[in-house]
């Protein structure tokens, strides 16, 4: 359709999330702090990845390195980015082949996306291990309707082109959605230009995406799930002076699948989700010598993980909602790393995990609501680790004014690589774990026409992984981390809506080899504004600022790392979607629009000045 068809919209507080809870809630009953960018959101903003649609969020920080399919992370409340589990269809994608359990998002695209939760604050308690610091659930499109068509191109500055095609719909009892996707660009240096290096580190891809369904009766359904990618990107060995590598290559592959049924028994009453998910990834890295680098490497990443998984929500009564889960996951990863005349060898490895976990959600006088909740999880490795949370929420009718806090503990299991490497691996460890709450309140004005809220949070990380004097991995780091978090939400005039975020973060390492220093590219301060205007009933247009502030980073191109400080910058965006034809979409999107240098991650280089044309085709 076309794009005016997608009018402003602001999230109402009776709209439905599922990750706060894992079953369908009104915001207006949870204490987290949620984010919901929809469909009609990522369509206005025609971003090409998830990670540019999460920049703006609040309590969200972000780093990359360099140009487009480089690695992408994301830091929630001042954790670190293997803190956050990301979930694609309730398959968690935190890659199991990674030191760290973290999860690249430099190739994760919008295609076929209906809409991102993001959730703030510890989440092991319904999610076990990597939720840490918040969750991050992106939910695919279901088909309905007559068959739908979808067919979009895109190409501008740095040789990118990218397209898309995609179909859904349902026909009787059955569903469907699908997209293909390809992008290629020529790029620019990844080590940048600021320091001597001239050449551009391009990159290619290909994402599948697929969702299949069948509605047997309003009881009993089957969902199944499948995405593919598939990419090479080049790379440089480093940021800074000398960086530049036209050698280094890396390539993925990545396939991840799941499988699910949904059943309800006493009409409606017992609700029960029995699902297996599996992701494999594969990564390869190679470069040869070259004038700063004397020795040549490749190496092989195998990874993958199987889950199985079984959820029951009782409905007691009309107040009182009950979900019991139970999870078994094995994760299993081999890989091994050339570098001149070393070898070393990860030997296949697995663990496996077994989680259980209560919640009762719990409604009283249609003002307070309360979720609390407990968990179980024994690792075949470190034994057994407990975890709970308590959220309450209080609404004052006569003013529309909510009242919420968090309290939660959460946990992160060692990786196979922290437990298994033979270099610098330790199979005694214990997980990593945070104390975390929360305190905030909520504003709606105008029947919504105007909201705001504000956040204080904090985490308290303890058993944190670091090395010893043989560079073995042991638990000696523990840190805090807390701030404010702030968001505002106008729509006075019907074309016209303006969302601003801000974030305030002090994050500090309480004990380790860098004690009392603030922890890496967490800026403390980060302004986020985006300003949507119609211009008329075809043409919708978008402005965007991000203000991120100074922070420190360490120059890792030395032989004994400097610490350095980054300074603050601001970009500003734009973008402007012309509905030519009912079907037919044009847009256009500028990027970094004053051309400002700055830097994400010390050395690397970000994009400049840039242009980008582009149609929508629905039909």
């Amino acid at each position: 359709m076309g794009q005016n068809k997608d009018s402003l919209r602001t999230y109402q507080l009776s709209d439905i999330v599922v990750s706060a809870t894992r079953t369908e809630t009104s915001l207006s009953e949870l204490a987290n702090s949620i984010t919901v960018i929809d469909s009609a959101e990522i369509v206005r903003r025609n971003k090409t990845t998830v990670y540019d649609l999460l920049k703006d969020e609040y309590g969200i920080n972000f780093t990359q390195e360099g140009g487009a399919n480089k690695l992408a992370s994301v830091y929630i409340r001042g954790a670190n980015s293997n803190h956050t589990l990301v979930l694609v269809d309730g398959v968690e994608q935190n890659m199991p082949n990674d030191p760290g359990n973290s999860y690249d998002f430099s190739y994760l695209t919008p295609d076929n996306v209906d809409r991102i939760e993001v959730l703030r604050g510890p989440q092991s308690t319904l999610y076990g291990s990597n939720a840490m610091a918040g969750v991050i659930n992106i939910i695919t499109k279901k088909g309905s309707g007559d068959a739908k068509f979808l067919l979009s191109g895109e190409g501008g500055s740095y040789g990118t082109y990218r397209g898309v095609g995609g179909l859904n719909g349902s026909l009787g009892m059955f569903n469907y959605s699908l997209t293909l996707s390809r992008f290629k660009t020529e790029g620019f240096s990844s080590a940048s230009t600021r320091y001597g290096n001239t050449e551009r580190d391009g990159s290619d891809n290909y994402n599948f995406s697929s969702r299949f369904g069948m509605d047997i009766s309003n009881d009993l359904s089957f969902n199944f799930y499948y995405r593919y990618s598939k990419g090479n990107s080049a790379y440089d060995q480093w940021g800074g002076l000398h960086g530049d590598d036209p050698t280094y290559v890396y390539k993925l592959e990545e396939s991840t699948f799941r499988g699910e049924t949904e059943y309800s028994l006493f009409d409606g009453r017992w609700n029960q989700i029995l699902g297996v998910s599996f992701i494999r990834n594969v990564r390869k890295y190679s470069f040869d010598s070259t004038t700063y680098n004397p020795f040549s490497s490749s190496s092989l990443y195998d990874g993958n993980s199987i889950k199985f998984d079984w959820q029951n929500n009782i409905k007691v009564n009309s107040w009182n909602l009950f979900t019991l889960g139970i999870e078994s996951e094995t994760e299993e990863a081999n890989s091994n790393y050339y570098y001149g005349s070393s070898l070393s060898l990860f030997p296949d490895s697995k663990t496996y995990t077994t989680g259980l976990y209560l919640q009762d959600q719990i409604k009283v006088l249609n003002n307070l609501f309360t979720t609390v909740g407990v968990r179980f999880d024994n690792h075949n490795r470190f034994g057994e680790v407990t975890t709970y949370r308590i959220a309450p929420v209080y609404i004052l009718s006569e003013t529309g004014t909510r009242f919420k806090f968090t309290y939660g503990t959460a946990f992160h299991s060692p990786s196979l690589f922290d437990l298994y490497d033979p270099a610098f691996g330790n199979s005694l460890l214990k997980p990593e774990k945070n104390n975390g709450w929360d305190l905030g309140f909520e504003q709606n004005i105008k029947k919504d026409k105007f909201s705001f809220g504000m956040t204080y949070f904090n985490n308290q990380f303890k058993d944190l992984f670091g090395y010893d004097r043989n560079f073995k991995t042991i638990n000696i780091d523990r840190s805090e981390a807390y701030g404010l978090e702030l968001y505002t939400i106008a729509n006075f005039i019907s074309r016209l809506k303006v969302k601003f975020n801000y974030t305030y973060t002090y994050a500090i390492e309480l004990e380790g080899p860098e004690k009392n220093w603030p922890l890496l590219r967490r800026p403390e301060n980060k302004v986020d504004l985006i300003i949507y205007y119609a211009l008329s009933d075809r043409i919708n247009t978008t402005a965007e600022i991000i203000n991120v502030g100074q922070r420190d980073d360490d120059n890792f191109s030395t032989l004994t790392t400097v610490r350095v400080t980054l300074p603050s910058y601001a970009i500003v965006n734009l973008s402007a979607t012309y509905a030519l034809f009912s079907d037919i979409d044009l847009y256009a999107r500028v990027d970094n629009l004053f051309d400002t240098y700055y830097e994400e991650i010390y050395g690397y280089g970000t994009a400049g000045l840039s242009g980008y044309l582009g149609f929508k085709l629905n039909f």
